[in-house]
């Protein structure tokens, strides 16, 4: 692959994670006129977020494993179509339907249906792609890139919630079909020559990756995931916050709302250019991350004041920039081409299910102490930290635990 045709695939593969991102993030903004149109509570629109990511955290597994059966294209591109239809369906029926709000959530779950053969799939197929270091380098343009929706989707939704509230959900069947468009021009998967393996030797495979590297492997599950949950949860506090104690709307809110997403971003991609495939650096780096997204929620349970909040806020964006990157990579090279789709996707289901507890789990923190949500986070963060500690070990060629040693690819 030439440099012109590879920087064409790193770009559509940088599209896809945009969906998943846009698919929630662009909503935070218009929530409280969505309340407020529909008449109904923080905990029913906290709802067309968590039905989104509860959809595609069920059906991640089954493309997952159809994109290890057949291809990673047969499966990313009906799933950006059917990502297209559920904006459309729920844009239509919140312009035109006298009862909208339980058919948005029907359009949602088929976003989340949809947003299932996205990002996780497309993860698979950098770990296809691409090798090495270079593989890292690519993963880390990839979180970069779903940061980056996550900065530009909360603008994106206030400047189209200016207009119409419900305009965000017709923005994405358009933005569903450039990356669709992308990859089905771009992209060129190498040939299978293998006929694919039967069910149940695909599934004794997966459980013999699982048997031996379940404890790391879900323990960066649990990593990525957490880091979706706090940053959700914290996002559906502030735009809250923003409106009814600072009285700010629209585009200047988007911006504040970006702002730590964007510190997210840039600490993210400048990870995944430097990790190469140093595990213990991995390692450390996780350590760090959940260190200073403790101290961050620790500190913000104190602290209200606009300016201070968002300085503390940033800190634990560096946090969630350091530890994603290398829980990609650590999960892309866990298993060879045959499983990766599915050991990616079932991450890609953390993630979903992440954002899918964040905005009522909070909700609900708000309504009891906001003192008492932030020490409960903090709180949450360390423990997951010291898992990251206690059960992620690098380990050497001989099995032993080793220093500078490179994370190897273990399974075929």
């Amino acid at each position: 692959m030439n440099s012109k045709n590879k920087g064409r695939v790193i770009f559509a593969i940088g599209s896809i994670p945009l969906i998943m991102t846009l698919g929630n993030s662009m909503l935070i903004p218009i929530f409280p006129n969505m309340k407020s149109a529909l008449d109904i509570s923080q905990m029913q629109v906290s709802l067309t977020i968590t039905v989104f990511s509860i959809a595609g955290a069920i059906f991640i597994p089954i493309v997952g494993y159809l994109s290890d059966r057949f291809s990673r294209k047969v499966v990313i591109i009906p799933s950006l179509f059917l990502f297209g239809f559920g904006g459309l369906l729920a844009g239509l029926a919140a312009a035109f339907f006298s009862n909208p709000y339980i058919w948005i959530l029907v359009g949602r779950a088929i976003q989340g249906i949809g947003a299932a053969g996205t990002a996780p799939v497309a993860m698979a197929l950098t770990g296809d792609l691409f090798k090495g270091g270079e593989q890292s380098r690519v993963l880390g343009i990839f979180e970069a890139s779903n940061g980056l929706g996550k900065v530009l989707s909360p603008i994106i939704g206030s400047i189209l919630g200016l207009m119409i509230w419900h305009l965000v959900f017709f923005a994405f069947p358009a933005i569903s079909l450039v990356s669709l468009l992308l990859v089905l021009f771009f992209v060129k998967e190498k040939a299978n020559r293998l006929s694919p393996p039967p069910f149940r030797k695909y599934a004794n495979g997966l459980f013999s990756v699982f048997k031996h590297e379940g404890r790391w492997l879900f323990t960066v599950y649990l990593a990525g995931g957490t880091c979706l949950f706090t940053l959700f949860g914290v996002l559906f506090f502030l735009s809250d916050e923003l409106e009814n104690q600072y009285s700010i709307y629209g585009v200047v809110k988007g911006l504040i709302l970006a702002i730590p997403l964007l510190v997210m971003v840039t600490t993210s991609y400048i990870t995944g250019s430097k990790i190469g495939k140093n595990m213990e650096k991995m390692k450390k780096l996780q350590l760090i991350g959940f260190a200073l997204m403790t101290l961050s929620y620790s500190l913000l349970a104190f602290f209200d004041q606009m300016i201070l909040f968002l300085s503390i806020l940033a800190i634990s964006s560096v946090g969630s920039g350091l530890i994603l990157p290398c829980v990609n990579s650590l999960i892309t090279g866990s298993v060879g081409k045959k499983r990766r789709g599915f050991v990616t996707s079932l991450y890609g289901s953390v993630r979903f299910l992440g954002v899918a507890l964040g905005p009522p789990i909070f909700s609900r923190l708000m309504d009891w102490s906001r003192l008492g949500m932030f020490i409960s986070v903090a709180a949450f963060t360390l423990i997951v930290g010291l898992l990251v500690l206690l059960l992620l070990h690098v380990k050497g060629k001989d099995g032993k635990k080793k220093s500078n040693t490179k994370f190897r690819y273990k399974y075929v």
